[in-house]
């Protein structure tokens, strides 16, 4: 047995129940980060393909037991792919797998990545202005200091949804060249004005979160990984296959909500006075298990960072996969 991942995978339970795994099972855990998901899923007998951008998640799964054959020469329990989730489909096609059972999806930074100042991903303790997943070039220093006002005012708009991003692109631009997350975060909030002392009662909500939040998704073009690996779930899911996505926050989940939603036929039509014709209609491709699911009390008072998590379920019906059908046509 491996030693327990030192952080707590968010609605664990929820998300064992959703894609109810079996001995035998091939499952992707296609975010791996400490491994939270993947131990719970070899605990059960299922053998996970786990997908990671960041090399220190894989160097640290490649530490586990599981990794490796047995003596009697078996395929480990185990299996690392040291790629982006959005390449899962090539990734389970060079090792000869075309379905599986299930995939479970944990999107955004990690509580591990988030706890490692010389990441570069938080401004609680400073930092080297990184923010990158796979510690690459561009990264969050790169896009600061060498990007136009205009564009880091549309990242910060578009990615932290940040009122006032020109005002803030215009201070970063003014403060360059940055090379920390704790020069970054001060040029932000002086920029809005931030008093954490001023009013009585808890400090309001560092509006940095917002810039930092912005930047991080546009290094790492994280909402465009996020649509192509939803594209890859459905189409390596099997009938009957589940899958299970934990967002964070608003951008991700609308994402999932609007695929999951269209690919169960379950969009609303543009007007209730408007017959539906079902022969426009594709065959669903996904099933919804449930709504959306949020954590409990309980599990907010173990584990205050899963607040913002809302998981959403599906399964996958026999209906060729959208990729397939557009081919087709």
């Amino acid at each position: 047995m491996t030693q327990a991942a030192p952080h707590i995978p968010v609605l664990l339970d929820e998300v064992l129940e959703a894609l109810a795994p079996k001995p035998g099972d091939v499952i992707i855990d296609a975010t791996f980060g400490a491994g939270g998901y993947t131990r719970a899923l070899l605990d059960t007998g299922a053998q996970v393909h786990a997908f990671d951008r960041d090399p220190d998640a894989i160097a640290t799964g490649q530490q586990w037991p599981e990794t490796r054959a047995n003596s009697a020469g078996d395929d480990p329990h185990l299996i690392l792919h040291p790629r982006r989730f959005s390449e899962m489909l090539a990734s389970m096609s060079d090792h000869g797998i075309a379905q599986v059972d299930g995939v479970v999806m944990d999107i955004g930074v990690s509580s591990m990545q988030l706890d490692q100042a010389e990441r570069g991903f938080a401004f609680s303790s400073d930092g080297p202005l990184d923010m990158t997943m796979e510690r690459t070039r561009p990264n969050a220093a790169d896009f600061v200091n060498e990007a136009g006002e205009g564009e880091i005012a549309d990242v910060l708009y578009q990615y932290g949804e940040e009122r006032q991003s020109r005002r803030v692109a215009r201070a970063i631009v003014a403060a360059r060249p940055l090379t920390t997350t704790g020069e970054l975060a001060k040029v932000v909030r002086k920029a809005l004005g931030y008093r954490p002392h001023s009013n009585k009662g808890a400090a309001p909500k560092d509006p940095a979160t917002r810039s930092f939040q912005a930047i991080r998704i546009h290094v790492n073009g994280e909402l465009d990984e996020l649509r192509a690996g939803l594209g890859d779930a459905e189409a390596l899911l099997r009938e009957g296959g589940r899958l299970a996505v934990v967002s964070f926050h608003s951008l991700e989940d609308r994402i999932v909500k609007k695929f999951l939603r269209e690919a169960a036929n379950e969009t609303p039509r543009s007007s209730r006075h408007l017959p539906e014709v079902a022969a426009a209609r594709s065959a669903a491709r996904f099933a919804l298990l449930s709504k959306a699911i949020r954590p409990s009390t309980h599990e907010l008072d173990r584990n205050p960072r899963a607040r913002s998590a809302t998981l959403r379920t599906a399964t996958r019906t026999d209906a060729p996969p959208r990729n397939s059908e557009m081919e087709a046509a």
